[in-house]
């Protein structure tokens, strides 16, 4: 089987991408291509983890009209150049998972009737995903109730494979980090490139918490790092910029504190992790908030908004959720409890099936 799949911009598309990937692997028979653009995250990810790679020059639409005559123009030009990518590599199916650089990849799989397939990672469907759904042979999606957004009949619940990937990933051991085996773990990410406006926040809450039975990793983001690297914090809070198997530590710690992005909400489920979760207001139908408030719902998070985020707001919410043995375990029990999919599995299986 030959696959072309296409995901741009962000982790959020990126690494469930991969995480198929990993499934399409396991058959050395399988050939595979990725398309991305020529400057974002996945321009270095991609070839760095030695996949083939080719890239589109494409740009997201905004609101200067010079701007936007120039990226139409890109788009016109990177339907015809996928249009000689799939040409040249024959592929058997085409999937996509989000980003605007996919827009010109699917419609020129459609044009020359190779099978299409979209993952939508978010409970809100983005712009791209739900404009391309009438080109896709099937939709996978991650969220059982974002089944409504679509009108494709072909919507399937599949999860998001980010979860399957978190789950057959090796532990890291959080003593060769420095940490305390007895003690618990609270992590705190605000996605791989982090948030500014969050890590700001955060500042006089890292400085003053300090408990007997707790410690803390802030991962701050690569680009922010500077800002935080001689911040004078407590012995039981180590800062990193970055860490690279953050799955891996995720299955040693008590606590994540993150974002509300869709891979992230996927490795929380499938680790059973309780979480509180801050949603990023500036992502598109504020899709993170949607889906943080589904999980809170569900009572195996708490969600907390950025604006109501202060040192004493999160000391609080962390206090109530680690603190009482019997409430900790509600959390981890109503984690265990929702069913998990094999994601990558399901969305392989069904592409294989229907070629």
């Amino acid at each position: 089987m030959r696959i072309i799949l296409t995901a741009g911009g962000t982790g959020g598309h990126i690494y469930p991408a991969l995480a198929v990937l990993d499934t399409i692997k396991k058959d050395k028979h399988n050939e595979y291509l990725y398309i991305g653009t020529k400057d974002r995250m996945e321009s270095d990810l991609i070839p760095s983890l030695n996949i083939p790679y080719n890239s589109l020059e494409i740009y997201g639409l905004n609101k200067n009209i010079i701007k936007d005559f120039k990226n139409i123009k890109c788009v016109f030009k990177s339907i015809k150049q996928s249009k000689n990518i799939i040409k040249e590599f024959k592929p058997d199916a085409v999937i996509a998972f989000g980003g605007y650089v996919t827009l010109p990849v699917i419609i020129a799989a459609k044009k020359l009737k190779v099978k299409t397939y979209i993952h939508e990672q978010n409970y809100i469907p983005g712009k791209v995903n739900k404009y391309l759904s009438k080109y896709a042979d099937a939709i996978f999606i991650s969220f059982e109730e974002t089944k409504k957004y679509f009108k494709n009949k072909n919507t399937i619940y599949t999860g998001n494979p980010c979860s399957e990937r978190a789950k057959t990933i090796s532990p890291i051991d959080k003593t060769t980090l420095g940490f305390t085996k007895d003690k618990k773990l609270i992590l705190i990410v605000m996605g791989s490139m982090g948030s500014s406006v969050v890590n700001d926040k955060l500042k006089e809450f890292l400085q003053t918490y300090e408990e007997q039975d707790k410690e803390i990793l802030f991962i701050t983001g690569k680009k922010l790092y500077e800002n935080f690297k001689n911040l004078k914090v407590p012995k039981s809070t180590k800062i990193m910029p970055y860490l690279e198997n953050l799955s891996g530590l995720m299955k040693q710690a008590d606590l994540i504190i993150s974002r509300a992005g869709a891979s992230t909400i996927s490795e929380i489920l499938a680790l059973d992790l309780p979480s509180i979760l801050i949603p990023s207001p500036y992502v598109a139908n504020n899709h993170q908030y949607y889906n943080a408030l589904d999980l809170d719902k569900k009572g195996v998070s708490k969600m907390l908004e950025q604006t109501e985020l202060n040192s004493e707001t999160l000391k609080s919410t962390i206090k109530e959720i680690l603190d009482d043995k019997k409430t900790y375990l509600e959390y981890k029990d109503k984690l265990k409890s929702i069913t998990k999919i094999d994601s990558s599995t399901k969305i392989y299986n069904y592409i294989k099936q229907n070629l």
